[in-house]
């Protein structure tokens, strides 16, 4: 072991000018190497973390004293200076998809198949990896030194968390070439420094108490922690939880030799200086998948982090690219998730919600209890059939589990402690809050018809202002129904017109939360148009579908809500269709909804308080007005890549093709879209002419 004096930087007082930049060159390298075998976990460290930590302050002071070798790569400039308002957000280099979730072998199996189908005449590798448990994060290195770091997000844009991420001793500030490259991975906080930052809590709580000021409270596991730290305005915060991250991903990159497996890109991570987790494997079958699996469910216990299952990748990257994308998710790779954490407790009572569509569900109040590692104090029936076929009662003791490790569902009744006077609940003939007839439709919900339902209007207009619409703060449940209560809104419209005064008139309005909300209502005047139409609250159009939309209505030369307003009033469902992505609920649902009147003079009514939809800056629509149709397999690009390049360089993209069609790109095995468009005459291109149109 390596020893030091008490008094830090005694090996530097009396070195001159160069001795000094030597050093603090060769402290600089051993703290980098150090950290990186230290936090990742891959080698030895002989030194002992208080002894790092005496080199760390030795560098400090050399850099005080002579702060013209001070470097960004320095391991002392990983804290920057605190930010002052909210996370700018930034939009992502490509689209961040999420995972689909598999939870038993059968799951497991059955994406083995479709694997099978798509790349039929290919045996494909598995690469296994651990899936652990924390906040997925983008990172842009430009000629080898970190740039950016972006939270996931919505998958388009995220936020900026750049100055927290310099803090985590394991990423380098520097990568060991000068590649530009897009990464992402997961970033994590260890148990240990877990268990040390709620103990830290806990040990403030106690002088708080003394001084009767409020307590702070503790964090419910390592992913809240590390979540909550990231996001911190003052770097120093995050510098001081020992933050860690893993990469797995690569995107856009200038690297030369690209890797070509999953393998082969942690090699190259490793090589650049990027952390990769050390616990992954190679197999061939299905079933070795399920031993990996199991065995890691045994020992998961034993790791310095949580995980929550086990991620299972297709090796190679090409395919990869020829499975392609669904709307949400990559088709070449899957998370095998462990059984979620079940626990017991009982139902206080049943409530009936009232939601944005007018569905009514029965929400069980429970006891509070800790499920995976957060406290549950309700939890979803679904619908009334569902809580017949469970036999669900006030009263009852029942196992609830969180579906996926996120939400809270009642699993069965333990029907042996039962009370006597257990509640059964039957389905109402009236909604609960307006009084008007229940219809039950095509599907198994239940459902309030009348749009006037003050359960409605309230649910809507909080949609509306959620962080995933049009994210004005300020606007909670409370605050929505003192609005409607006062008659200050009829309508989402409406906030738009609140003015400051009428604010201060309300209960638990004072100066400064009348003023910050008034600021954030202005700001939210101009917004994205994927945004709005998610707000708007249009039955089965979620974020994609807006998202999809808005790219549509952008390629057609559209800027003004106006425009918009004419763009989707009078198509019909099947033109709703024709916008990839777009299936056919949601383009029936979007043909009901822009046929009511009512809707399109609310559109008309934002407009006219000030609503300015905003979009990202295009790329040359060297493709505008023109429309393709993808048919065969693909040599040089995935599917949905030729899909997303179309639609940048503002093309349109169709399933069919039509005497509308601009141009099929045919690859091998072409068949029936083939054959009709050399009927109708419709111009075949390759993939190469298709990329020299784009040049």
């Amino acid at each position: 072991m390596l020893k030091l004096s008490s008094k830090s930087g005694h090996f530097s007082k009396n070195m001159d000018k160069n001795q000094s930049k030597d050093r603090i060159e060769k402290l600089k390298k051993w703290l980098q190497e150090w950290n990186q075998k230290y936090f990742t976990g891959s080698g030895e460290t002989d030194v002992s973390e208080g002894a790092r930590d005496q080199l760390k302050r030795e560098l400090e002071e050399l850099e005080a004293k002579f702060p013209e070798f001070i470097t960004p790569d320095s391991p002392t400039q990983r804290v920057g200076a605190p930010l002052s308002g909210k996370l700018p957000k930034i939009t992502h280099k490509t689209r961040k998809m999420s995972l689909n979730d598999v939870f038993s072998t059968t799951e497991l199996e059955e994406w083995g198949e479709r694997v099978r189908k798509f790349i039929p005449l290919e045996k494909p590798e598995f690469f296994c990896e651990l899936k652990i448990d924390g906040l997925n994060v983008a990172v842009w290195y430009e000629n080898g030194e970190l740039m950016k770091a972006i939270t996931r997000g919505d998958g388009l844009i995220g936020e900026d968390i750049t100055h927290a991420i310099r803090t985590i001793d394991s990423i380098p500030l520097q990568l060991s070439e000068p590649a530009t490259l897009e990464i992402s991975g997961e970033v994590f906080m260890p148990r240990v420094a877990f268990k040390k930052l709620n103990a830290e809590i806990s040990q403030k709580n106690i002088m708080r108490k003394k001084s009767s000021k409020r307590e702070f409270s503790e964090f419910a596991n390592p992913r809240n922690a590390a979540a909550g730290s990231v996001r911190q305005l003052n770097p120093a915060i995050a510098a001081r939880r020992d933050l860690a991250m893993f990469f797995y991903t690569l995107g856009e990159n200038n690297l030369q030799n690209p890797p070509c497996t999953q393998v082969e890109v942690l090699m190259r991570f490793e090589k650049l200086g990027l952390p990769t987790s050390p616990y992954h494997h190679l197999v061939n079958e299905i079933s070795e998948i399920e031993k990996i699996f199991d065995n890691w469910g045994k020992q998961r216990d034993l790791l310095a982090f949580d995980i929550d299952g086990i991620v299972v990748k297709i090796n190679s990257l090409a395919q990869q690219k020829k499975m392609g994308f669904t709307s949400k998710s990559p088709r070449g790779m899957i998370a095998f998730k462990f059984p979620a954490e079940q626990v017991s407790t009982v139902i206080e009572n049943i409530e009936i919600q009232v939601g944005r569509t007018g569905v009514l569900t029965p929400v069980a109040i429970l006891q509070p209890v800790v499920v995976a590692g957060s406290t549950v104090s309700r939890a979803t029936l679904h619908n009334f059939e569902e809580m017949e076929k469970k036999d669900v009662r006030i009263g009852d003791t029942v196992v609830i589990q969180k579906a996926g490790d996120i939400i809270p569902e009642i699993v069965s009744v333990i029907r042996d402690l039962r009370l006597k006077n257990s509640v059964k609940i039957f389905p109402p003939k009236n909604c609960p809050i307006c009084d008007s007839k229940i219809f039950k439709t095509s599907e198994v919900a239940l459902r309030c018809m009348n749009l006037n339902c003050g359960a409605i209007h309230r649910e809507m207009i909080e949609h509306f202002v959620s962080k995933a619409a049009l994210e004005i703060d300020g606007l909670g449940q409370k605050v929505v129904d003192v609005l409607i209560e006062n008659n200050l809104i009829e309508d989402v419209a409406d906030l738009f017109l609140i003015d400051k005064e009428e604010l201060l008139q309300l209960p638990f309005f004072q100066e400064k939360k009348a003023g910050n909300l008034i600021d954030s209502l202005q700001k939210a005047k101009k917004v994205h148009l994927e945004k709005l139409l998610f707000g708007l609250g249009i039955r089965f159009v979620g974020e994609v579908s807006a998202s999809d939309i808005a790219k549509e209505f952008q390629n057609s030369s559209g800027e003004t809500l106006s425009d918009f307003i004419e763009f989707a009033k009078n198509k019909e469902a099947e033109e709703w269709l024709e916008i990839e992505g777009i299936g056919e609920k949601v383009a029936e649902s979007l043909q009901n909804w822009f046929s009511v009147k009512k809707n399109l003079q609310l559109l008309e009514k934002l407009e006219k308080v000030g609503i300015e939809i905003i979009f990202e800056e295009k790329s040359p629509q060297k493709l505008s007005g023109k429309t393709f149709v993808i048919t065969g397999s693909l040599e040089n690009h995935s599917r949905q890549g030729i899909k997303d390049t179309i639609k940048k360089f503002g093309g349109k993209v169709s399933s069919s093709i039509s005497a509308k069609t601009s141009f099929l790109i045919a690859g091998a095995g072409g068949g029936s879209k083939l054959k009709k468009a050399k009927e109708l005459n419709v111009k075949i291109v390759s993939e190469k002419d298709f990329e020299r149109m784009i040049l």
